[in-house]
């Protein structure tokens, strides 16, 4: 299998150094384009792929041409490739807001399209990804898919219905948590602890906190209830957030930021 990249921005190329890290695909197999000369000299030393400034040798060269483009840039992109023929190739978008339907109405023709919502920890290998393919893919091209995601973290089939709500819990979320540390980090820094230190302690709290979650398979209700000692100092602190509407302030950001997915 061959696989080209249109874009090589982070995302791009966190997706191509994990997907050749975990010999899923050989560098050789593997052409980036971009219009920056410099950020393809940068790939192609780091990963050793073939790369070009034009997109349409990666469409030519790909079996499975990923669209690694802002929204925004995603409709002059498309446009100047959507004259070739893609009868026996798969294209994934990673392009956030973009419906399967308005896909195809820029290719202007049917072929098979797989929607994505990556995120930006998949630069060091944790990233939880959501694919929607058409109708047009079959189950194992599907599934060929998926296995390129999982190289660089989780990743799992949803309905297109529920990509807007991917954006929320987890393609934005990493900023949520990163302020939520930042936070950590600057109430430690009140009581006298150095920075960095305050920064490891918190990021690492965070850190296992979540892989508590997923490797106990525990509800975090109940995980939140072990640490809370009666009469201690943690019930006193989850008191004071739920006074602060901690919930209630991540359940709000999360439904705009759907909102603006909805909107793009």
């Amino acid at each position: 299998m061959k696989i080209g990249f249109i874009g090589t921005g982070n995302m791009g190329s966190a997706m191509m150094g994990g997907i050749i890290s975990a010999g899923m695909v050989a560098s050789e197999d593997v052409m980036a384009s971009d219009i920056f000369q410099s950020a393809l000299d940068k790939v192609a030393e780091e990963f050793g792929v073939k790369t070009s400034t034009d997109n349409r040798d990666v469409v030519n060269f790909a079996d499975v041409v990923f669209l690694a483009v802002k929204p925004q840039f995603l409709p002059k992109v498309v446009d100047g490739i959507k004259d070739m023929d893609y009868s026996d190739k798969l294209v994934v978008s990673i392009a956030a807001g973009q419906s399967l339907e308005r896909l195809t109405g820029l290719f202007g023709k049917e072929l098979k399209l797989i929607r994505v919502m990556p995120n930006t920890p998949a630069l060091v290998g944790e990233g939880m990804s959501a694919l929607s393919p058409n109708s047009l893919v079959s189950d194992d091209e599907a599934d060929k898919v998926l296995k390129l995601f999982e190289s660089f973290g989780q990743a799992e089939i949803v309905p297109e219905r529920l990509q807007d709500a991917v954006v929320g819990i987890s393609g934005s979320s990493p900023a949520y948590v990163y302020m939520f540390i930042e936070a950590l980090a600057d109430g430690a820094v009140a009581e006298g602890m150095p920075r960095a230190q305050a920064y490891k302690f918190a990021a690492q709290a965070v850190l296992g906190s979540a892989k508590m979650v997923l490797e106990t398979g525990e509800h975090p209700g109940v995980l939140k209830d072990a640490v809370c000692s009666p009469g201690g100092t943690t019930i006193e602190a989850v008191a004071t957030l739920e006074a602060l509407g901690f919930r209630n302030a991540i359940i709000e950001a999360e439904r705009v930021c759907v909102d603006k997915s909805r909107e793009l």
